[in-house]
C-alpha cells in the first residue's frame, strides 16, 4: 500500500490502547496503523519521542465573525487554534447579526472555507422568534446545533423563559447547547454590580452558584419533558455536577480548562477583569469538584470557550468590561501540564477532546485515531516545557491570562487531513478549513461512493 504520509514511531493513543507505531495516511484519511514501510511513503514525519494524539476538537470556541471583527475574525481564531493543537472548532452564533437563519449560517461557511486554518462547524442561535425553523436549520451543511442562552451574555441572544425554551426543544432532534445562567436572577442581583466601588471579585458574588444551578435545574426537566438531549456548557459549580451525574441519559456536560486551573479570589486580586467571564470563575472548592467530576466519568467534553475581547475594552473597569477570555490556543498546553502533574491520564484527556466530542454531537470520521477516518492528529512533546507568553498568541486581541505560566507538555505538530498547518509553532502553507460533517446530517463529499 502506498501512503501520501506516514508519521512513524510515534507513541499513538488509539481507542485500543497506548503504543508505539506508525500511521499512514492516503488522500486525507488513517488508512494503516502499525509497524509500516516508510519506503512505500511519499512523505515521512519523524514521531520518535513524541505522542501522536487524534486531532482535538474544541467545541466551544467565539471567533466574533462577522461584525466583531477588531476583536477576532475566522481567520485569526482559527490560527490561534491550530497553534494550540486544535484541529476543528464549533463557533458560537452571537456575532453581529446573530447567526439564526440558514442565510447566515451559510454565510458563516463561506467566509470559514476562505479563512479557517482548522475544519469548523457553526451552532444557530435560537431565538424567540426561530424556534419552528430550528428542525431545519440544524440539518444544513456546517452546523454543528442549536445553541440556547438562558442568560444574557456577550450579545443579544436570549431565550430565557420555560415557555420559549420548550417551543425550541421541541423543534429538532440534534443534541442542544445550553448556557445555563437564570436570567430572572441575574436581573434581581444586578444591583450588587451597581456601585462605583464595583470589581471584578464581586463577579461571582452576582453571577452566584444559585444562577447556575437554577438555570440547569429548569434544563433538566424541560428535556426530560420533551425527550430532548442538551449539552450543558461551561458547568462551574459543586451542585451542578453531582445533579448532572444523576442525569446522564439526558444532558451531557463541559468544563472549561479556566475554571480548572484558576480560582477566586486569587484570579482577580491577579488579572481584574482580565479574569472576567460568564459563568464566573469561582472559589477553589467548586475546583476540586470539577476535577472530581472528570475523575468520575461525568464530564464529557472540555471545551476553551475562546471568547475575546481587547485590552481597551477590559480596561473599562468593572462592570463596564465585558465578559469573555481567549483560550483556543492555551486549552492543549494546559492540560498536558495536568496530565503531568498526574491530575488525568492522557487517553482520559484524548476522550475529553476527541473522543467526547465525536461521541455526543456525532461528527463524522473525526476525533479517533482510527483507520478510515479523517487524518487529524495533535502531535505533542509531553516533555517539552515552555513558558506561555502573550507574544505568541495567534489571536488577535494578543493576550492571555495565562501569560507568565510555565507549563511541561506543548503541541508540536497539527495535522488537518493529513496536511501539516502548524509545525513548531509556526502555520504552514495557506488556510484549507472545511466544515465538519455530522452522522445525522451526512452530506456526500468527493471521492465517496
Amino acid at each position: 500500500m502506498r501512503f501520501d504520509l506516514l508519521l512513524r514511531g510515534g507513541t499513538l493513543v488509539t481507542p485500543s490502547g497506548v503504543a508505539v507505531g506508525d500511521v499512514g495516511v492516503r488522500q486525507g484519511r488513517i488508512v494503516d496503523l502499525g509497524r509500516l514501510d516508510p519506503a512505500a511513503a511519499d512523505h515521512v514525519v519523524d514521531c520518535q519521542g513524541l505522542h501522536v494524539l487524534p486531532g482535538l476538537i474544541d467545541t466551544q470556541v467565539h471567533f466574533r465573525e462577522p461584525g466583531l471583527e477588531h476583536k477576532e475574525d475566522l481567520g485569526t481564531g482559527t490560527a490561534a487554534a491550530a497553534l494550540g493543537g486544535i484541529t476543528a472548532v464549533f463557533e458560537m452564533p452571537n456575532t453581529k447579526p446573530n447567526t439564526d437563519t440558514a442565510e447566515r449560517l451559510a454565510d458563516k461557511v463561506r467566509r470559514g472555507t476562505e479563512k479557517a486554518w482548522t475544519d469548523f462547524a457553526f451552532f444557530v442561535g435560537a431565538t424567540n422568534e426561530n424556534a419552528t425553523e430550528l428542525g431545519t436549520l440544524e440539518r444544513l451543511p456546517g452546523c454543528a446545533g442549536v445553541k440556547v442562552f438562558m442568560g444574557s451574555s456577550t450579545g443579544n441572544l436570549l431565550v430565557e423563559d420555560d415557555e420559549r425554551i420548550a417551543d425550541v426543544l421541541a423543534h429538532g432532534f440534534r443534541r442542544v447547547a445550553i448556557h445555563a445562567e437564570d436570567e430572572m436572577r441575574l436581573r434581581e442581583r444586578r444591583h450588587l454590580v451597581d456601585g462605583e466601588n464595583a470589581t471584578a471579585h464581586l463577579h461571582p458574588v452576582w453571577r452566584d452558584e444559585e444562577t447556575a444551578l437554577r438555570a440547569t435545574q429548569r434544563i433538566l426537566k424541560l428535556a426530560r419533558r420533551h425527550g430532548r438531549r442538551v449539552h450543558v456548557l461551561h458547568v462551574t459549580t459543586d451542585a451542578e455536577a453531582a445533579l448532572l451525574a444523576r442525569h446522564k441519559d439526558v444532558a451531557t456536560m463541559e468544563v472549561l480548562p479556566q475554571h480548572l486551573v484558576m480560582h477566586a479570589p486569587d484570579c482577580y486580586d491577579r488579572l481584574g477583569p482580565y479574569a472576567q467571564m460568564n459563568p464566573p470563575i469561582r472559589e477553589q472548592r467548586h475546583q476540586k469538584a470539577l476535577w472530581e467530576a472528570i475523575r468520575l466519568g461525568v464530564v464529557d467534553v472540555l471545551g476553551s470557550d475562546h471568547a475575546p475581547h481587547t485590552r481597551e475594552e477590559k480596561d473599562a473597569g468593572y462592570p463596564k468590561s465585558p465578559s469573555g477570555l481567549p483560550g483556543v490556543q492555551t486549552t492543549v498546553p494546559l492540560m498536558l501540564n495536568a496530565v503531568n502533574e498526574g491530575k488525568l491520564s492522557l487517553e482520559r484527556l484524548v476522550d475529553l477532546l476527541a473522543h467526547g466530542p465525536q461521541r455526543i454531537y456525532g461528527i463524522a470520521a473525526k476525533g479517533r485515531l482510527t483507520v478510515g477516518y479523517d487524518a487529524d492528529f495533535t502531535i505533542v512533546d509531553l516533555k517539552r516545557e515552555h513558558v506561555i507568553t502573550d507574544e505568541e498568541q495567534g489571536s488577535r486581541v494578543g493576550w492571555t491570562p495565562f501569560a507568565g505560566w510555565k507549563v511541561k507538555g506543548w503541541p508540536v505538530r497539527t495535522i488537518v487531513r493529513g496536511r501539516s498547518v502548524m509545525i513548531d509553532g509556526q502555520l504552514q502553507g495557506a488556510p484549507g478549513g472545511r466544515a465538519v460533517r455530522f452522522v445525522e446530517t451526512l452530506q456526500p463529499v468527493e471521492g465517496e461512493l
